[in-house]
């Protein structure tokens, strides 16, 4: 039994600031050992993301109480039968716990994994089991079979990618989500080559995730958009030719900026409206992409001719359409070789008991990437 600090959510849309209301408890839990095919985790460094806020404010219904957290690097302390890790072995943590037996995982679609969807959204692990308990004997759930907020975590090894022990977790982490999610989006989703034109909507971790991976694969005109002036400012860093204001002058700009709409459109917000105006941004035999969650029960409204008079091709992208054992090491390679500087998206660094804050900084969009260290 392991003894472990972590942030649970014990109740689900409590009001901003999250300062005040408090709606991540720190607190101190007890870890079963790995059961088989399980590993115990040392968690070095958690992001906090957008789908962590979507449980936390109601938006997507977990069930609670809740270890929240699903981006994280860490080192493995103990191993349960049958996996191929060793303890010292340094791993990020990819929040689809994938099977690699049903027909997805076969077909080389693992983020689209049944038996992992079923087992976070039951909020186990991939065995089924909760291996977090509380001192009055209830048990906690797992968040997207990671739960990184938490000093010790137990994981499948289905969830783990072992990568060099030479980097630091705080960086490793971001690979575990905002990494390939965006890179992957832009690079499998969209699938955007030299010479294209790129929009991308939305510019938190994921979003200039997306736009750093747009310019290595080669995008002439890269326009950012977002309402956050300081979040623009940084896309023009990162090698955005054009930033946009996001409102509704929006799309018209991107097509004056992209002579008549983008042929790749990236949505990372989650949110309708600016789905169907990304969709609207996009040229005649163009592809949107959309990356973001919105709230269950939100329904899209598109002009349903243009998907054929006009050839355009609207894909959802999981994980950004990624296989988290082959991209985490490609994309840390790109990375080490200078071509995905992702250490830029870490605005803020802060302990487990300022949880709450960060999430405050999330909320009204001052922060980019914030991590936890441990």
């Amino acid at each position: 039994m392991t003894e472990t600090r972590a942030a649970v959510l014990v109740e689900s849309g409590r009001a901003a600031p999250y300062a005040e209301s408090r709606p991540l408890e720190v607190t101190s839990l007890r870890l079963d050992p790995p059961g088989p095919g399980e590993l115990l985790i040392k968690v070095g460094a958690a992001g906090l993301c957008h789908s962590d806020l979507s449980v936390i404010n109601g938006s997507r219904l977990r069930p609670l109480p809740m270890a929240l957290g699903h981006e994280a690097a860490g080192e493995v302390v103990e191993v349960g039968e049958g996996t191929e890790f060793e303890p010292g072995d340094h791993v990020v943590l990819a929040f689809v716990p994938a099977c690699g037996h049903c027909e997805r995982c076969v077909g080389g679609r693992p983020a689209l994994c049944g038996p992992g969807a079923q087992a976070n959204g039951a909020g186990t692990l991939l065995g089924g089991a909760r291996r977090f308990a509380s001192a009055d004997g209830s048990r906690p759930h797992h968040h997207l079979g990671v739960s990184a907020f938490s000093e010790y975590t137990v994981v499948s090894a289905r969830s783990a990618v072992k990568v060099d022990r030479d980097l630091p977790f705080e960086t490793a982490a971001l690979f575990g989500c905002a990494v390939l999610t965006g890179a992957g989006a832009a690079l499998y989703s969209a699938r955007i080559t030299p010479g294209d034109s790129v929009a991308v909507f939305g510019l938190g971790g994921v979003g200039l995730a997306a736009l750093l991976a747009a310019k290595a694969a080669g995008a002439a005109t890269l326009v950012a958009i977002d309402v956050v002036p300081h979040k623009r400012d940084l896309a023009l860093r990162l090698g955005a030719t054009h930033v946009v204001e996001g409102g509704p002058k929006a799309v018209e700009q991107v097509r004056e900026l992209t002579g008549g709409g983008a042929e790749k459109v990236i949505d990372t917000t989650g949110v309708v409206p600016v789905l169907e105006q990304s969709y609207a941004a996009t040229r005649a035999g163009g592809t949107t992409v959309t990356v973001g969650l919105p709230a269950p029960g939100k329904d899209l409204t598109l002009p349903a001719l243009s998907l054929v008079a006009e050839e355009k091709t609207l894909r959802g992208s999981y994980l950004g359409s990624s296989i988290p054992r082959r991209d985490i090491p490609r994309f840390i390679g790109l990375y080490r070789s200078g071509v995905l500087p992702v250490d830029a998206l870490l605005s803020h660094r802060l302990t487990l008991d300022e949880v709450n804050e960060g999430f405050d900084r999330l909320h009204s969009a001052e922060a980019v990437r914030q991590v936890i260290t441990f």
